[in-house]
This record gives C-alpha cells, sequence and structure tokens, in this order.
C-alpha cells in the first residue's frame, strides 16, 4: 500500500479502536471457562501443528494433564504436520480454526497455538471469547494493537493465559526474582541483550524492490486462512516454513524471535514496562520489506519507584557483537540454550544472552532459563554470604499453565505480564521498519513524534470477514 492509502485506512481502523483505548466495544459477556477437576486433564485443542507447534504439543502431553481433542493446521497434509497427526488419530482434525470452535466448543477446555507470529491474534481472541485457556507462542501478536487487545481479552473473560517463553518457568525465573528480592540486584541503569547468530534471511538480496513473485499454492494448504488478517499477498514458498519471520508483513525479526527468551526476566523484576524512546542505532541491509541482516535498538526506560532509569541495548546479526566487560570471562556454549533454528551456535560467537549493569554489580547471562553469574568473578567473593537460597521449579512452563488451567498454579507468563514485553518488541520492530528513532508517551500509549509509526501501532486494516477479532 502506498504512504497515503495506508494513513488513511489505518487512521480509520485505529480511530474506532483507540477511542476506546484500544477496543473491547462490542463484545459483551463471553463463555465462562469450565471448571476443571483436579483428577481430570485438560481438553487441549492444538493450533499449528508442525514445525514449532509440534514440539509445544509433545512437550504439553508429556506432562500427562491433558488429552489432545482436536488438531488445526493449515496444511493438514505438509510433511513436517505428519507427525502430529501419526500420535493423535483419534483427535478431531481442521484446516480452520474458526471451523473447529464451530463444531467443538463444548469439547474444548483450552488452546495452544504455536502458528506464525501474524496469526496468533484471531485465534487467540476466539478462543477466550468461548472461555478456553491459551497458551500461545512468543511474542503474544504482530503489532502492539493486537497484544493490548489480548491483555484486555484475558482479564474480560477470566481464563488462564500462558506465552510461551518456557524459560520463565526454570532456575533463571527463580534465581531473578530471589536475587532482587534480597537486594543483590538492585539500581541496574543498563542492560546489554544479544542474540548474534545466523539466521535465515541472512542469504536475501537488501536491494529487493518488491515482495516475491506469485508461485501455485500448494493443493493442501488453505493459503487464505495462512493469511488470516493480514492484507492478500500471493502465495510464495518464501513465506511459510519458518521463513514467515523475516518479513515485516507476518514476523516479528530476532527481536521477536528471541527477546523473550533474554530480557524476560529483566522486564518482569525490574518493572520496566514500556520504554520512553526507541532509537534506532545501527541497521545493516535496511529494506522496505524484511529484517536488517543485523540491528541496534536502543530502548530507553524511565526511573520507575524507587529504581533508576535504565538503558537497554539489543544487538542482532553475525557481524554485530556487542562490547563484553571486562571479566566476561570465555564464551563456551550453554547447554541449557537451545540452538537457534537454522543451526548450531559457533565457539566463535556468543551465546544468545545478556549483560546486566548495576551501580555495583555486573551480571552475566544467557538466554532461556540460563542462570546469572556475577562478574569479574573475585566479586563474588564479597557477598557470598548474602546470596539467598533459590527454590526449584515446581513445574515447567507445559505444566504451568495445564495445572493454572485446573486452578492448581498460576502462571508465570500471563498476558498481563507478557504482553507489556511483547509491546516493547512491537514498538522496537517499528523503530526497525522505518529505521528511525521514536518517541513514546506511556501514559497515553501512543507515539509522538512519526505519524507513520503511531499507525503502525495498530498496523493495517484486517482482511474482510477478520475483521471481527478486533471486535472481541
Amino acid at each position: 500500500m502506498d504512504r497515503r492509502n495506508f494513513l488513511k485506512s489505518t487512521s480509520i481502523l485505529a480511530g474506532s479502536l483507540l477511542l476506546t483505548k484500544f477496543g473491547l466495544t462490542s463484545c459483551t459477556g463471553g463463555t465462562k471457562p469450565r471448571k476443571i477437576p483436579a483428577n481430570e486433564k485438560v481438553n487441549l485443542a492444538c493450533i499449528g501443528i508442525g514445525n514449532r507447534g509440534k514440539d509445544i504439543i509433545k512437550e504439553l502431553y508429556k506432562t500427562g494433564h491433558c488429552n489432545i481433542v482436536a488438531l488445526c493446521d493449515t496444511d493438514m497434509g505438509a510433511a513436517h504436520t505428519q507427525e502430529i497427526i501419526n500420535k493423535f488419530p483419534g483427535a478431531a482434525q481442521y484446516q480452520d480454526f474458526r471451523v473447529m470452535f464451530d463444531k467443538m466448543e463444548k469439547q474444548i477446555d483450552a488452546v495452544c497455538i504455536g502458528t506464525p507470529d501474524h496469526s496468533h491474534f484471531p485465534a487467540t481472541m476466539l478462543a477466550m471469547s468461548l472461555g478456553k485457556h491459551v497458551y500461545v507462542e512468543k511474542p503474544m501478536a504482530h503489532t502492539f494493537n493486537e497484544v493490548e487487545l489480548m491483555i484486555r481479552g484475558a482479564a474480560k473473560y477470566g481464563v488462564v493465559t500462558q506465552m510461551g517463553n518456557q524459560g520463565h518457568s526454570e532456575a533463571n525465573y527463580f534465581q531473578f526474582k530471589a536475587w532482587k528480592e534480597a537486594g543483590i540486584i538492585k539500581d541496574v541503569t543498563a542492560i546489554t541483550a544479544h542474540m548474534n547468530n545466523p539466521r535465515r534471511w541472512h542469504s536475501f538480496d537488501s536491494k529487493l524492490t518488491s515482495m516475491p513473485s506469485g508461485e501455485p499454492v500448494p493443493k493442501t494448504l488453505d493459503w487464505d486462512s495462512w493469511l488470516g488478517t493480514e492484507f492478500w499477498h500471493d502465495y510464495n514458498h518464501d513465506y511459510i516454513n519458518g521463513q514467515w519471520r523475516c518479513w515485516y508483513d507476518f514476523g516479528m525479526g530476532a527481536l521477536g524471535d528471541w527477546g523473550a527468551h533474554i530480557l524476560d526476566t529483566a522486564h518482569e523484576f525490574l518493572d520496566l514496562g514500556l520504554p520512553t524512546e526507541i532509537n534506532m542505532l545501527y541497521a545493516n541491509g535496511h529494506n522496505k520489506f524484511f529484517f536488517p541482516y543485523s540491528s541496534t535498538i536502543l530502548f530507553r526506560f524511565p526511573e520507575r519507584g524507587n529504581m533508576p532509569a535504565c538503558d537497554v541495548t539489543w544487538y542482532d546479526g553475525i557481524d554485530n557483537l556487542p562490547p563484553l566487560p571486562e571479566g566476561y570471562g570465555n564464551n563456551e556454549l550453554d547447554p541449557n540454550i537451545p540452538p537457534p533454528t537454522s543451526g548450531q551456535i559457533t565457539p566463535s560467537q556468543l551465546n544468545p544472552g545478556k549483560i546486566i549493569y548495576s551501580k555495583e554489580l555486573t551480571f552475566k547471562g544467557g538466554s532461556h532459563g540460563s542462570t546469572l553469574s556475577i562478574i569479574p568473578e573475585e566479586k563474588v567473593n564479597d557477598i557470598a554470604s548474602k546470596l539467598p537460597e533459590v527454590p526449584q521449579s515446581p513445574s515447567n512452563h507445559y505444566e504451568n499453565f495445564l495445572l493454572a488451567c485446573k486452578g492448581q498454579e498460576q502462571t508465570r507468563s500471563p498476558f498481563h505480564i507478557a504482553g507489556p514485553l511483547s509491546q516493547v518488541f512491537c514498538l522496537g520492530v517499528i523503530a526497525q521498519r522505518l529505521n528511525s528513532k521514536l518517541l513514546f508517551d506511556r501514559n497515553s500509549k501512543q507515539i509522538t513524534n512519526n505519524n507513520i509509526a503511531n499507525q503502525l501501532l495498530v498496523g493495517t486494516p484486517p482482511r474482510k470477514d477478520w475483521e471481527e477479532f478486533y471486535k472481541l
């Protein structure tokens, strides 16, 4: 869409949503979740059953707390969906989640959603409005506004929610919480977060002048349902099977992919909330269509209570290593950090991770559940007696969700916690897309210095027949 038509169409949509501070204008009530007895299993429907979705389903089933009652994927004939189809032959099969809910609403307690970023929102909103608990992969959604609606929808419908940053139920979660409460982590003024592994799109031509040309749609793929709310694109094989992550129209890039595994504990326990400034410091291979080969983004967070202002700087790309502090130590591979989908981490690269700078101490950390260490090592001796005991996790992320569905635990990454974190990534993606510095008002939740960027908080209008999800 050209700039004029984009502004005109998004301003119409934005007006209808923002008048009530991001929506929830037309649907009242909703179906209450079923009370699931402790001795019963959760009846789980699975939306997105290949690639990453396959792994989520297997982990949820492994807990012993769920029955797999329905499988839904836009390509039930693809090679990557067959393992789950064969594993659960008794589960009902669908290609469109709307049809699934229409046919099986009463037989479903909860859903897991492991689809491309752009398609998280409609399935999540419909599920919540029907009283279904939701486990959805990170990042929560594709736009700032979609995340806002999901946060409000979870509160409105009273359902259990969990975003799939699984490290948020592992050792780093409990260590960070304990160290923060004990005053070991305090007065944090800066955080460096980095993901410097190769990604799928590094071989693309940065001089690309248009989206890929259309190709015949595979016979087994429901392309219309795959696109969902997104405006029409002719099918191309470079949009599917994980490749979607590199296109602005469908994915959230390396930041959306790994940010929730690296910054999750710092964001929650330091109460970072939303930034006031997002500054694009470096963009190698910037273009209109897909994410840069590498980028550096500065997020500025203001003072919060008795905590000082904090700068978070994100580095991604194989040519874009962050500066390392004195005493950082070696860079041996951490077996607790899953490798990127595109391959193994090589010894010459950094593990995905973070460096946390406080006024007194510096902390070195990895990704997912990897724990923090204090650097340089000699500093540890000075405070060893003050380090608190860190409790063990009572459940992993998948079991935590299913137990919460039965009222036995509280989820650790519900939408009201995971949502603002995902919105930070949405703001970062807008800065990447426009290669600009953005000023953000945390109270009005508006970008104040760039009209195009402010419209991107909402994004392009949904296609016909998909508008209803923004009104639930």
